[in-house]
């Protein structure tokens, strides 16, 4: 059984980070990344806004104690949205699943939000066994695919966590 843990980002993290946020094949399921995932420079300015922000929780996913992505909530407005993104030598091996639920214990706002591309049926599937339902979709400029596509958006109600 491999021992999934959630920690604070540290500055060692970083380029691992990094890497994983290039990946072409991520970079093309996530579909809504960053302008230039290349771009080291606004990569780590990026990162800065993350880690100092008091509205935005990040945590990095742990395999092991290895590092193996990132989750974070954050506000849009008055609703709070989770995302995360997880380095693709874990996809598969039910990591996003717990990360994600370990994730939602610790952040006490409901209902939360969570969006993906409508074709990422991995995400997707993470979402709906973290409990998260259906509740629109949208189309959306996706800047990795440099068209609109379809946006699944789900929301997790529920109590909220204590």
């Amino acid at each position: 059984m491999m021992e999934i843990g959630l920690r604070v980002v540290a500055d060692d993290d970083l380029d691992a980070i990094y890497q994983q946020m290039r990946d072409p094949e991520a970079v093309r399921m996530a579909a809504f990344t960053a302008e230039d995932p290349d771009d080291r420079v606004a990569f780590d300015e990026h990162l800065v806004r993350l880690r100092t922000s008091p509205e935005i929780k990040l945590r990095a996913i742990t395999v092991g104690g290895e590092l193996a992505g990132t989750i974070a909530s954050f506000a849009v407005g008055s609703d709070t949205e989770i995302t995360y993104w997880l380095g693709r030598d874990w996809w598969g091996r039910g990591v996003a699943t717990t990360a994600v639920r370990m994730f939602l214990d610790t952040v006490p706002v409901r209902p939360i939000t969570a969006r993906a591309a409508s074709d990422n049926a991995g995400s997707l599937a993470v979402l709906r066994k973290a409990g998260f339902r259906v509740v629109g979709k949208e189309v959306a400029y996706a800047t990795a695919r440099g068209r609109e596509i379809e946006e699944t958006v789900l929301r997790l109600d529920g109590p909220q966590a204590d």
